[in-house]
């Protein structure tokens, strides 16, 4: 399987590097991420200005690839025209420095750059890792990430989907092959809207986004509340923003005649 590995937090971020590291043990691996981190740019492009690919290479030469100037969708399309000397089986965007979970996956530039591999048609994985003010254990949860993106590889999922992977921090004390997997729905409640308030050096106000508050629970399991319960969460997204019902009730009002306050009615 030929494997091409990409990531918002930078080519040298320690999750791409371990993930890479466990991938090409088993399959053929090809990097191509970007020069600084992108964190929350979704699926941005940059078309303004050039993008500059500067190849890079690990100690042993087992895997290699470029880091670029520019965003993870970015990345993805470059290396898909002109820089990976294969097409790709599959790409896997990640491992994240922090949860990519809920409504947070619209802002998400490492499931931005698997949802623009969906788009080509070819099967797309995101990994990411809850954060901690500690060591993150990248490497354990590589190897937590690897084994279940092998099976979902191979798996009849439909075509242009994307399966959004999750790691809370306490599964990584837990033994790789017995760690809980729970196969849910993103929360789609509101989250995270709320900002600290201070000053800065020169005296001017600023707001600073926080991680505050959690969704309010839904009434179905979510991702959200099976993470805070310590298990690995797996869901299935999709870029197909159509809404067939939505569509579906605007026909219905413009056939509907209007009444105008004379009383007389009229057809838009």
């Amino acid at each position: 399987m030929k494997v091409l590995i990409i990531n918002d937090d930078g080519v040298h971020s320690q999750g791409i590097i371990e993930l890479a590291r466990v991938a090409c043990q088993d399959e053929e691996v090809f990097v191509v991420a970007p020069r600084d981190e992108q964190s929350g740019v979704s699926q941005a492009i940059t078309f303004l200005s050039p993008l500059f690919p500067v190849e890079i290479k690990n100690g042993d030469e087992s895997f290699n690839g470029y880091s670029v100037n520019g965003t993870p969708v970015d990345c993805l399309k470059l290396a898909l025209s002109e820089l990976c000397p294969w097409k790709p089986d599959l790409v896997v965007s990640g491992i994240n420095g922090g949860l990519n979970a809920g409504i947070n996956v619209c802002h998400s530039g490492t499931v931005g750059g698997a949802l623009a591999a969906s788009t080509f048609g070819i099967p797309a994985i995101s990994v990411s890792l809850e954060y901690s003010a500690d060591r993150m254990d990248f490497e354990k949860a590589a190897l937590i990430a690897w084994p279940l993106i092998k099976k979902f590889s191979v798996a009849e999922i439909p075509p242009k989907l994307v399966v959004n992977i999750n790691i809370p921090t306490i599964a990584l004390a837990t033994d790789p092959a017995d760690v809980e997997i729970a196969y849910v729905p993103v929360e789609t409640n509101v989250m995270a809207y709320q900002f600290d308030r201070g000053n800065d050096p020169k005296g001017r106000p600023y707001f600073w986004s926080t991680v505050r508050p959690d969704p309010e629970p839904s009434p179905f399991e979510t991702d959200a509340q099976e993470l805070q319960r310590g298990k690995v969460t797996v869901s299935v997204l999709t870029y197909d923003m159509n809404s067939s019902q939505g569509l579906d009730a605007l026909k219905g009002a413009v056939a509907e005649p209007n009444t105008h306050s004379d009383g007389n009615t009229s057809m838009l």
